[in-house]
């Protein structure tokens, strides 16, 4: 009985490094969300983003995993084929919402297509949007994201911008980069714009 409990056992160690490593594998060849470090805190940093243009869905809620499970969905059926010409785009990363009353779910569109050349979606609920270059204060965590540990991040980041004297908007942005199979390395920020 032993033994056979650590066949199992053993089996199942291999088959989650596996997936692990294809995540890790997987997320390395995925197009991010272009930006620079200005500044570097204890607790956060600076950044300076570049012009991009995401596909976006707007959720008439603001409760963390019913927008994301929706939006997510939506955006990955228009991807991987949801569309007038049942194209699939490239995966980027990270997966971006926005963090008010009617959260707004956002891919990046790859840099290498533009927005008259992208298929039309199938759902009329998926927009375009071209978000300008801008400065942000953004702050890390590990782990699996849930509306509590934004929320926390959100409070330390205003708490730590609020200490050094730096003024930023009411616009904040939760960014997630794993996919939910991959738990080794798992990176989540909330972001917020900072007043130019």
């Amino acid at each position: 009985m032993m033994k056979v409990l650590i066949v199992v056992f053993s089996i199942i160690l291999v088959l989650f490094i596996g997936v692990q490593i294809f995540a890790m594998r997987s997320q390395s060849g995925i197009e991010t969300y272009p930006y620079e470090v200005v500044k570097t805190y204890d607790d956060f940093e600076i950044r300076n983003y570049e012009a991009s243009l995401f596909t976006t869905v707007k959720l008439a809620t603001n409760n963390y995993n019913e927008a994301s499970g929706q939006g997510f969905s939506k955006l990955a059926a228009y991807i991987f084929g949801g569309n007038d010409r049942q194209e699939k785009i490239a995966m980027t990363s990270p997966v971006a919402m926005s963090l008010e009353d009617s959260m707004t779910v956002m891919f990046m569109v790859p840099r290498d297509l533009d927005k008259e050349k992208l298929p039309t979606p199938n759902s009329s609920d998926i927009d375009f949007k071209e978000m300008p270059a801008k400065t942000v204060a953004a702050i890390r965590f590990g782990g699996w994201a849930n509306a509590k540990k934004i929320e926390k991040y959100k409070q330390k980041l205003v708490r730590a911008l609020k200490e050094e004297g730096i003024e930023h908007t009411t616009n904040f942005y939760f960014l997630g980069y794993n996919p939910p199979y991959e738990t080794i390395n798992r990176r989540n920020e909330v972001i917020v714009e900072l007043v130019n």
